[in-house]
């Protein structure tokens, strides 16, 4: 037996990794599908195994459960890919970072919040459905909440930092503006259920954000 030379590391054939991340790649994608059109609780891990066209022992030990593919849905359509990049040091969130005046956060951050709604509303109201019937995803629901807060309050100081809000909002009020805005079901409901456009929106929610947090 031949042992390994000292520092050096084990071969892995990355063609196998990229195999492996195509194939993991397609369950997410079919998951999607599936868990939007039929809902969470109607939707088994063979039916999105069939329609990944994979086993169901490989959709298993991809993922491991059920509630862990839903994570990972709803992590990529909130980032956009699989890439473990946290949203906010995407190159879609720097301009928020950029602005060089609190109007100029919000306008970016609502841009943020049409780009990311158009990505993940559906499979938000989804999740938000799931954790009425499902006990198993009660507790992804609420870490999706403290994520949105997170956001809304990282986005508040930003704008804070830059110039006067409204003197009657204290810093807890300004972040649950924000939180309550950034909620994806609003893309939902005007972009997908009334008809609007992303641009329309985009402007709609803009708005709102400056009319709530910003000195008349």
């Amino acid at each position: 037996m031949v042992k390994d030379e000292p520092g050096r590391r084990p071969y892995r054939s990355s063609v196998r990794a990229d195999g492996a991340r195509r194939t993991r790649r397609a369950i997410v994608t079919a998951a999607g599908e599936l868990f939007v059109a039929h809902g969470y609780v109607a939707t088994s891990l063979a039916d999105v195994a069939a329609a990944a066209g994979v086993a169901r022992p490989t959709v298993f030990s991809a993922f491991g459960s059920k509630p862990a593919l839903l994570k990972e849905v709803l992590d990529q359509a909130l980032a956009g890919d699989d890439a473990p990049v946290p949203v906010a040091e995407r190159p879609w969130f720097r301009p928020v970072w950029d602005a060089a005046t609190p109007a100029a956060v919000l306008d970016a951050y609502a841009r943020v919040c049409v780009l990311i709604g158009g990505r993940a509303a559906p499979i938000f109201e989804t999740v938000r459905r799931a954790a009425d019937a499902a006990p198993e995803v009660t507790e992804l629901w609420r870490a999706l909440q403290a994520n949105r807060r997170a956001g809304a309050r990282m986005v508040a100081e930003r704008a804070a930092s830059l110039g006067p809000l409204r003197p009657e909002l204290d810093s807890e009020r300004a972040v649950d503006v924000l939180w309550f805005l950034n909620d994806p079901a609003h893309h939902h409901a005007m972009v997908t259920g009334c008809g609007w456009t992303p641009d329309a929106f985009c402007g709609w929610l803009a708005g709102m954000m400056r009319d709530a947090l910003l000195p008349r």
